[in-house]
């Protein structure tokens, strides 16, 4: 009876070792499932891994494609601005070397006949000027001599009239006072005395002039009354070794 229990418990203790066999073979089942699992986890965390650090090649690869091909841009951009600040620096170079040899020298070749242009104009303004007063005296003072004189010195005075004259009207005056003036003059005791109001000049240069000259003449014949006249002349003048004398003479 003693036994019994013992079997019993003999017997008992046996399904017991049969379920604590069972875990066994699951729990290693479990283990060796966990296992692959972890292999496989591993293989794709690799593959992963993997295809990331290809990917970053393949991005540094691009990226050092892109770093190879910016430089050659900017080699090839700074090359396209040396060239053309080169063209410019020689177009610069040609436009001045145009104004130096080209525009500067007309320019002042230019200039120079301005300023000889200015210069002579103002030259020439002075001498018309000059001409025009100086011509002015000698007219009048002409005319006075050319129709003043006396009985007594008729010769005398027409004879220094004659130094005022110039060309084929001192000629033509010359032959007039010698045969018929100073003849008379002194046959009939004839007198003339002329004066000049007013003259003007007409025209003027530094070598010819003319000018209209307003006369006032009294005759006197012996012991007749005297006769006063008025009249407008003409009178041309050259200038001849730096003295204004009289080449025409015409009244109007």
């Amino acid at each position: 009876m003693t036994s019994q229990p013992g079997m019993a418990g003999g017997e008992a203790n046996e399904p017991e070792k049969e379920s604590d066999a069972v875990p066994v073979d699951a729990e290693s089942a479990t283990v060796a499932d966990v296992a692959t699992v972890a292999e496989d986890t591993a293989d794709e965390i690799e593959n992963d891994t993997g295809a990331g650090e290809h990917a970053e090649d393949i991005s540094d690869g691009d990226a050092n494609t892109e770093s190879a091909d910016a430089p050659s841009n900017e080699s090839e951009d700074e090359q396209d601005g040396k060239a053309g600040g080169r063209a410019k620096t020689r177009r610069t170079i040609s436009i001045s070397r145009l104004l130096a040899f080209g525009v500067l020298p007309g320019l002042v070749l230019l200039l120079a006949a301005a300023g000889g242009y200015l210069k002579w104009q103002s030259s020439s303004i002075r001498a018309s000027q000059t001409g025009s007063v100086e011509s002015v005296v000698a007219a009048k003072d002409g005319t006075v001599a050319i129709l003043s004189y006396q009985p007594d010195t008729a010769d005398k005075d027409l004879g220094a009239a004659r130094d005022r004259l110039t060309g084929t009207f001192k000629d033509s005056y010359t032959q007039l006072t010698h045969d018929v003036v100073i003849p008379g003059a002194k046959q009939r005791h004839i007198s003339a005395v002329a004066t000049v109001p007013a003259a003007a000049s007409v025209s003027a240069t530094s070598s010819h002039a003319v000018v209209l000259v307003f006369v006032n003449q009294t005759v006197v014949v012996d012991t007749d009354p005297p006769s006063a006249s008025a009249s407008s002349v003409r009178v041309t003048l050259d200038k001849v070794d730096g003295r204004w004398l009289i080449s025409g003479f015409d009244p109007v």
